[in-house]
């Protein structure tokens, strides 16, 4: 049971690493798209709502395991500031809605652009696990 739970554990965990590294991908290629396609501004506006989503995931796993460390620490053990970790999300949270506001109205960037590139970490998702079940499921 123990070795299936562990199987299990690093399943999900190359599937986090490969969504890590897809999102920004998936944000590249499709402000590249959008480039070629449109414009020099359009482009622009979805690579940035990519990198504001891919700093939010960085953010959301790093609160996610400090979460689970917390559960599993034993009772005697100090646990995670929860309060702190809800600050923490929320404020990624914060820095989308800033860094987009900022983008479109400073940078005179198209709102459908950045928010199109808010869209790379559930294409990075979606090719992620596919990618997984299709090639790594045992």
């Amino acid at each position: 049971m123990a070795a299936t739970e562990a199987m299990r554990a690093d399943f999900y965990e190359r599937v986090e690493r490969r969504i890590n590294w897809l999102t920004p991908g998936a944000g590249l290629l499709a402000a590249l798209i959008v480039w070629r396609a449109a414009s020099w501004r359009a482009g622009a506006g979805v690579a940035v709502g990519a990198l504001l989503i891919w700093v939010h995931y960085y953010w959301l796993r790093r609160a996610t395991h400090s979460i689970v460390r917390g559960a599993a620490q034993p009772d005697s053990a100090p646990k995670t500031d929860s309060a702190k970790i809800i600050v923490f999300l929320f404020a990624s949270y914060a820095l989308i809605v800033i860094g987009a506001y900022v983008t479109v109205i400073y940078f005179h960037l198209p709102v459908l652009s950045v928010l199109g590139g808010l869209l790379a970490l559930g294409a990075a998702a979606m090719a992620g696990s596919v990618y997984s079940v299709i090639f790594e499921n045992e």
